[in-house]
């Protein structure tokens, strides 16, 4: 053997991890096999305040009420059997703040195996939800309705398709273009544009269930899906005329549009807006995604030369018809 030869490395010390576990920001507890804690590192003082009295207490009692059980379930099964589970849950903290843990627990043995306790160690992702949460709903939702936007459209009438195929009824699609909006822009602004295209958001809502879907298109279109509706195709031509006009009838009511000055004065405006609605019965995937969205843009159009604040439904003859 060289005489150079290094001595192998001592294994870390426990005072090396405890050195580990009260610098870190992660959360580590040391839990009996019932849940109440033994041990909790100072980073819990970021949550609690002073950690002194939490030796003894039920780690459970500040998990939200709708997440306890599952965790709970979780923390048994770790005991029991050694495996450790990955969770992610929401704290209630004593000033009604909800924060969102995701923690790991892993089961510490005797040297015969027996179960002694569980070490928790667990990270607030509070503000990395939140930060994925803000970047789906700019990748799915519309800025201004917060409705779903194309994207989000295209996969709930794909998914209305699919339950169609699965189930043999009938879907709906329709499209509507309010058909006063851009003198309100011309002569009011912009403000008072989008004051308006939230408020037909909402009303619009209120006439679908919540198994429905109503997405911005684009501008001051809209499209609704309505899925589930009949095995007959006259029946479900029925239920979507019922919906369509309950929709042309709301959005027809006068708008109370409210905006601020320049001064900081708040100035009101009552607008009356009407809408044409296109309207395409689907099954299964009897068309495509595109198809059947171009059927009641026709169809729509229809309706504007009808003359506006109407319903048409989709006519193959007319296909060719331009706007």
């Amino acid at each position: 053997m060289s005489a150079f030869a290094e001595d192998p490395p001592e294994p870390p010390s426990n005072d090396f991890f405890r050195l580990i576990v009260e610098n870190s920001e992660d959360l580590f507890a040391v839990l009996d096999l019932d849940g109440r804690r033994l041990y909790n590192s100072p980073s819990y003082a970021q949550l609690f305040g002073d950690i002194d009295h939490m030796k003894g207490s039920d780690s459970f009692a500040e998990i939200h009420p709708e997440d306890r059980e599952s965790v709970k379930a979780a923390f048994r099964e770790t005991v029991q059997t050694g495996h450790s589970h990955r969770l992610s849950f929401r704290f209630v903290l004593a000033d009604g703040v909800i924060r969102v843990m995701e923690s790991c627990g892993v089961l510490i043995r005797s040297s015969q195996g027996t179960p002694l306790r569980v070490v928790v160690v667990s990270r607030d992702v509070t503000e990395r939800m939140k930060s994925e949460e803000k970047i789906y709903n700019l990748a799915f939702y519309d800025a201004l309705t917060q409705l779903p936007n194309r994207r989000l459209l295209s996969d709930r009438l794909e998914q209305a398709m699919a339950a169609s195929k699965r189930s043999g009824e009938h879907g709906a699609v329709m499209l509507l273009d309010l058909d006063n909006f851009k003198a309100l822009n011309d002569i009011h602004g912009h403000n008072m544009g989008d004051a308006l295209l939230k408020e037909v958001g909402r009303r619009i809502t209120t006439c679908l269930r919540e198994t429905d879907t109503v997405a911005r298109f684009g501008g001051d279109e809209f499209v609704l899906v309505l899925g589930q509706l009949e095995k007959d195709r006259a029946e479900s031509n029925i239920q979507a005329n019922v919906v369509a006009e309950k929709v042309r009838e709301i959005l027809a009511k006068p708008y109370v549009l409210k905006q601020q000055t320049i001064g900081g004065a708040e100035s009101e405006l009552t607008y009356h807006c009407s809408a044409s609605i296109g309207v395409v019965l689907f099954i299964n995937h009897e068309f495509s995604i595109e198809d059947v969205l171009k059927q009641a843009d026709i169809a729509m159009y229809q309706a504007k030369r009808a003359g506006r604040n109407s319903i048409q439904y989709y006519d193959p003859k007319a296909s060719s018809s331009k706007r």
